[in-house]
Parts: structure tokens; C-alpha cells; sequence
């Protein structure tokens, strides 16, 4: 059946997608960028850096630069009120005091005593080992969304995929686990995945991937998973 002309689809496996998407639900393939500043923005991005966070990045400097000149506001009309309080307490206080101090009867001194600890201190126990960090395991039943860190081929072993999860855990990732994508309907079979999280929203999980990049993940994206 033709497809019309001005559908737009995913260029490595043809599925439709709508605009302002990033990535291909079906194959995890970063999809082509819209026309426009935000776009051109995003281009130079990449070329400088290498990953882009997504489109959400433009919002949110804008809002940091906004709060930073608030802040730089508030701190010259802070200084100026100090400035103004500091002026009108000296001038108040100049003159000489006309009130002498009230005397005081001393008061007895006593000394204290204290008691001495007889018999041999032991040293605190030193603090328990801290928890050992366990890969974590997909939700039975769960209809959900993750972030793909690494597919290994199955023909590969397991071995391979569960190196790289801890390797993640170890870099300082959360909920990392890895999945055999024969068992859930919404991935490609014959691939061990190593994901990263659980998430209840494709949105939710987008906004976790900045996390992925900073521990040097190149191409993480994210994913549908359906049992």
C-alpha cells in the first residue's frame, strides 16, 4: 500500500513517526531534526560536543540565565538596604552614653569536680561494609519505559551484558539490569539488553538520558518495554 508523500518516516526501518520526535519507537534510531532555530541550535550542539540532550535544553538556559539576573537584582538591592541600615545605626549611636552600669555583687566561685574514668576504653567498632550493589530486575508484568544503555547479541553470552550493567552501576547509574529481549514483545529477539531505570512515560524517561551521557554513554535512547 503507497504511503503518503508527506508522512514522515523513520529512515532505517520506515516506521511513522510525528513531529517534534527524536527517536523511532520501533528501532531506537535518533530520527531527522526539525527545521527551524531550535533545530539549528541543536546542530551545533552536536558538532561541538558530540551528544545533544534534546530540545528541553533551550528552555532551561533560558530560565537559568533569567534567574541568574534576578538574583544579581536582589543581591544590589540587598546591598543598598545593608548599605542604608549600616548609616543610620552610626548615627544613632554617636554621643556619649549617659547611663552608667549597674554594678554587681561578685559571685562565689565554686570548683567542680571531675570525676576520673577508671578501667580501659574501647574503641568504637568500625562502621559496616556498605551494601553490595545488585543488578536490578525488570518488574514482572511491568508496561513501562527504560533507557537502552548496550544491546550484546545473545550469541555473545550473558557474560558480556552483565559485565557491562555493573560496569554502569559502578560509574554511578541507577537500576541497571539487563533483558532478554525474546520475552518482551516490544524488542527485537536475539539480544541481551542492558537498560537503565523504569519508567512509567517515554517523557519521563527522556529526561534521564542527559544522566547517561554524563557517565559517557554516547548512544543511549529510550525504549518501550511490553512483556
Amino acid at each position: 500500500m503507497a504511503h503518503p508523500e508527506d508522512e514522515l518516516r523513520c529512515p532505517r526501518c520506515q516506521t511513522p513517526y510525528t513531529e517534534g520526535q527524536e527517536y523511532c519507537l520501533e528501532c531506537g534510531a535518533r530520527l531527522p531534526a526539525r527545521a527551524g532555530l531550535v533545530a539549528v541550535l541543536g546542530s551545533s550542539w552536536r558538532r561541538r560536543l558530540g551528544w545533544y540532550p534534546g530540545d528541553w535544553i533551550w528552555p532551561a538556559l533560558l530560565a537559568l540565565v533569567v534567574a541568574a539576573g534576578a538574583g544579581v537584582v536582589s543581591a544590589v538591592w540587598l546591598a543598598d538596604t545593608s548599605s542604608s541600615a549600616n548609616d543610620t545605626l552610626i548615627r544613632t549611636e554617636v554621643g556619649p552614653s549617659t547611663s552608667e552600669p549597674a554594678r554587681t555583687a561578685p559571685e562565689p566561685t565554686t570548683t567542680a569536680t571531675t570525676p576520673t574514668a577508671t578501667g580501659t576504653t574501647r574503641a568504637a567498632p568500625p562502621p559496616p561494609p556498605p551494601p553490595r550493589q545488585t543488578l536490578a530486575t525488570w518488574p514482572a508484568g511491568k508496561n513501562g519505559w527504560t533507557i537502552v544503555l548496550d544491546s550484546v547479541p545473545t550469541t555473545n553470552g550473558r557474560i558480556g551484558a552483565v559485565a557491562e550493567a555493573k560496569q554502569a552501576l559502578h560509574l554511578g547509574m541507577k537500576q541497571v539490569g539487563v533483558l532478554d529481549s525474546a520475552g518482551f514483545s516490544s524488542l527485537h529477539p536475539g539480544y541481551f539488553v542492558v537498560f537503565a531505570g523504569i519508567y512509567d512515560s517515554q517523557a519521563e524517561a527522556q529526561s534521564h538520558i542527559i544522566e547517561a551521557h554524563r557517565h559517557s554513554y554516547r548512544g543511549p535512547y529510550p525504549r518501550r518495554i511490553t512483556p
